[in-house]
C-alpha cells in the first residue's frame, strides 16, 4: 500500500501559529510545528466513551438544544443532524444500532434469511404506537415500501437500491426480497432507514407527515407532543414501551433551537440547556469547563473532510488535490483548529468504522500503514506533474463557523507554499446546506469543508458515497467503481474487507475528497443528569431513554 508521507515550513507554520494566538491553544508535543503550548483538550482515540453513568432518579423535564430546528421528523427525511437526534428517541426500527455500534434486534424479534437475497422478519410481540394500537406487518411492509423504487422521496434510497419486493408473509412476518445480494441493505436497516411508522397516520397526514402539521405517529419510548415552529419540539415519556430496559426517566424532553455557537454555549454553562451534541466543537467549548455542564467525548463516525465538488478547473486535478494533502499539518487542524477534540487520520473511515473481528483487523493494518507527516517537498514534486495549475482554487466556507475559517487558513497557506493559490468565500449558514443538493449553489466554487458520518460499522457504508451515480459524488468520481461493486454484493466480511480495502487505496490516491480527521463526538450535559449515549449511536438510538437525575 502506498504510504502518504504528509514537514510544516514557511507559510503554513506561521498560520498555525497564528491562529494558535487566536484560539489560546497550540499544538501537541510531536504534533509537527502547530505551537509548543498544550492542546485545550487531549483526545485519547482508544479510550472515546460510548455511553455514560445512568441517571438513577426520575426527571420532571431535560431541556436539549438543537444545532437548527428539523425540517421534518418522517424518518425517510431524516437524513441529518437535528432531525436523527429527535427520531432516534420516537421512531425505531427492525434492528437499532447499540451505544457501542454493533447492531441488535429492535421490532424483529428474530431475523432469518434462507438466501442471500432474502430477509425474513418475525415481528416481536405487544408492541404498540403511542396512541394504543399494535404494531403489524401492514405497517412494516408500507414503511420500507414506500422508500422503494425511483420515485420514492426517501433520503435513504441507497440502501433500497437492490430490493426487489417488500411483502407480508405471516400474520406478524414481513419478507424482503433483493435482486443480488447486498451487504449493506440488512445493516443499513439499523438506521432510520429501517424506521416503522403508522401506515395510517402517514397516510392521513400525507406529505405533512412529520411537520408541525400533520404529526407522527411511531412505537418509540418518547412520543410526539408538540411541535411550535421555530420555538421547540416537546417528547413526552411513552408509558407503554415495549422494552423495559429503556422506559424513560424523563417525564418530559423538549429540544430548543440555537444556532448561534456562543449563545449555546452561554446557556449550558447557565443552565437553561441541560444538554447539546456537538459536531464540531464551538469556539467557546473550553469555557464549559468548571461550569455545572460536564463534557464527553464519544466513540464517532464523524470526519472532516475537504471535498471536491467540480469535474473541471485546478483542483478537478488529483495530483493538485494529493500535492495540496501533502502539504497539510493534519496535527495542526486537530490541536489549533479543533482544540485538540479531533484526530488526524489519513483516511476517510477511521477506526469507529473497524469491527472487533478479522475483517476490523485487516482495516487497521491498513489504516496504520499510511504515514501523516507534511511533507512540502514531495507536494511541489507533485505540482510539477499536474500541468496547468495558475487558476485559483475557490473554496466554500460557512459563515460563523471559527473551524471552517480556520481550516481554510490553514490550507491557504499550505497552497501557498506549494504555488496554489487559494480563495475562500463564504456561504452564510443559512445556505450552506444548499451545497449538498443544489448544482447552482455550487457554481463559483471549486470545493467546500464538510462532515460527514456512515451509519454502520462498516468503511463500505462511506466509501459507496464514490459509486459514479451517488448524489454525493458530484465530479463522478469512477476510480474505485470495480472494487466497492465487489464489495457491495459480499456477504463474507473477510472477502469484503479485501474489496474494500482495495477501494480505500484508490480513492485515498485519488482523493475526491481530502480526509481532515475525526471527530469525536461532543456529548455536554448538566451536571445533574446523566445517562446520554456518547457515540454515533445517539442518531439512531434511544440516547435520551437512560438520562435520568443525579444526587
Amino acid at each position: 500500500m502506498t504510504k502518504r508521507t504528509l514537514l510544516l515550513t514557511g507559510a503554513l507554520a506561521a498560520a498555525a501559529l497564528t491562529l494558535t494566538a487566536c484560539a489560546g491553544g497550540g499544538a501537541a508535543p510531536g504534533g509537527g510545528g502547530g505551537g509548543d503550548a498544550a492542546a485545550k483538550f487531549d483526545i485519547d482515540a482508544t479510550s472515546l466513551a460510548t455511553t455514560t453513568e445512568p441517571g438513577a432518579h426520575p426527571v420532571a423535564e431535560v431541556t436539549w438544544n438543537l444545532p437548527y430546528e428539523p425540517m421534518s421528523l418522517d424518518p425517510m427525511l431524516s437524513f441529518n443532524y437535528a432531525e436523527n437526534t429527535v427520531d432516534s428517541n420516537t421512531c425505531e426500527g427492525l434492528t437499532r444500532i447499540t451505544p457501542d455500534l454493533t447492531i441488535e434486534n429492535a421490532l424483529a424479534e428474530k431475523i432469518e434469511s434462507p438466501d442471500d437475497t432474502t430477509y425474513v422478519y418475525t415481528l416481536r410481540s405487544g408492541v404498540t404506537f403511542w396512541d394504543g394500537t399494535p404494531l403489524t406487518a401492514d405497517d412494516v411492509v408500507y414503511s420500507l415500501g414506500r422508500q422503494v423504487g425511483p420515485e420514492t422521496a426517501s433520503y435513504w434510497t441507497d440502501y433500497f437500491q437492490n430490493v426487489a419486493s417488500v411483502e407480508k408473509s405471516g400474520e406478524n412476518q414481513v419478507t424482503v426480497k433483493l435482486t443480488q445480494p447486498d451487504a449493506l441493505f440488512e445493516q443499513g436497516m439499523s438506521s432510520a432507514a429501517g424506521a416503522i411508522v403508522q401506515q395510517a397516520a402517514a397516510e392521513a397526514a400525507g406529505e405533512q407527515f412529520g411537520t408541525p402539521q400533520g404529526g407522527m405517529m411511531c412505537t418509540g419510548p418518547f412520543q410526539l407532543e408538540s411541535w411550535e415552529p421555530g420555538k421547540a419540539i416537546t417528547l413526552v415519556k411513552n408509558e407503554n414501551y415495549w422494552d423495559e430496559q429503556l422506559i424513560p426517566k424523563v417525564e418530559k424532553l423538549s429540544f430548543s433551537f440555537i444556532a448561534d455557537e456562543s449563545t449555546a454555549v452561554n446557556a449550558l454553562r447557565s443552565g437553561d440547556v441541560d444538554g447539546q451534541f456537538f459536531y464540531l466543537p464551538p469556539a467557546g467549548l473550553s469555557q464549559l469547563e468548571g461550569s455545572d455542564a460536564s463534557i464527553t467525548f464519544g466513540k464517532s463516525y464523524i470526519f472532516w473532510s475537504l471535498r471536491a465538488i467540480q469535474e473541471t478547473g485546478t483542483f478537478s486535478n488529483p495530483k493538485v488535490r494529493e500535492a495540496l494533502l501533502a502539504a497539510i499539518d493534519s496535527r495542526a487542524i486537530a490541536d489549533v483548529v479543533f482544540q485538540g477534540a479531533a484526530i488526524p487520520s489519513p483516511v476517510l473511515t477511521g477506526p469507529a468504522y473497524y469491527g472487533d473481528d478479522e475483517a476490523g483487523a485487516m482495516f487497521q493494518e491498513a489504516f496504520d500503514s499510511y504515514e501523516m507527516q507534511p511533507d512540502i517537498a514531495h507536494a511541489k514534486e507533485l505540482l510539477a506533474d499536474a500541468g496547468d495549475i495558475s487558476a485559483p482554487i475557490v473554496l466554500g466556507v460557512q459563515g460563523s463557523s471559527a473551524v471552517h475559517e480556520q481550516t481554510a487558513n490553514l490550507i491557504q497557506a499550505a497552497g501557498q507554499a506549494i504555488g496554489l493559490t487559494i480563495e475562500t468565500k463564504v456561504i452564510p449558514v443559512e445556505q450552506f446546506g444548499n451545497l449538498y443538493f443544489d448544482p447552482k449553489a455550487r457554481e463559483g466554487l471549486d470545493g467546500f469543508f464538510t462532515t460527514y458520518y456512515g451509519n454502520v460499522t462498516d468503511p463500505l457504508d462511506v466509501y459507496t458515497t464514490f459509486m459514479p451515480e451517488s448524489t454525493n459524488n458530484f465530479i463522478k468520481y469512477d476510480g474505485a467503481a470495480q472494487e466497492l461493486t465487489d464489495a457491495r454484493k459480499t456477504l463474507d466480511p473477510v472477502k469484503r474487507a479485501e474489496y474494500t480495502i482495495a477501494a480505500q487505496e484508490k480513492i485515498t490516491r485519488d482523493l475526491p475528497w481530502l480526509p481532515m480527521g475525526d471527530l469525536p463526538v461532543i456529548l455536554v450535559q448538566n451536571t445533574a443528569i446523566s445517562g446520554a449515549t456518547a457515540s454515533s449511536a445517539y442518531l439512531g438510538y434511544p440516547w435520551a431513554a437512560t438520562i435520568g437525575g443525579v444526587e
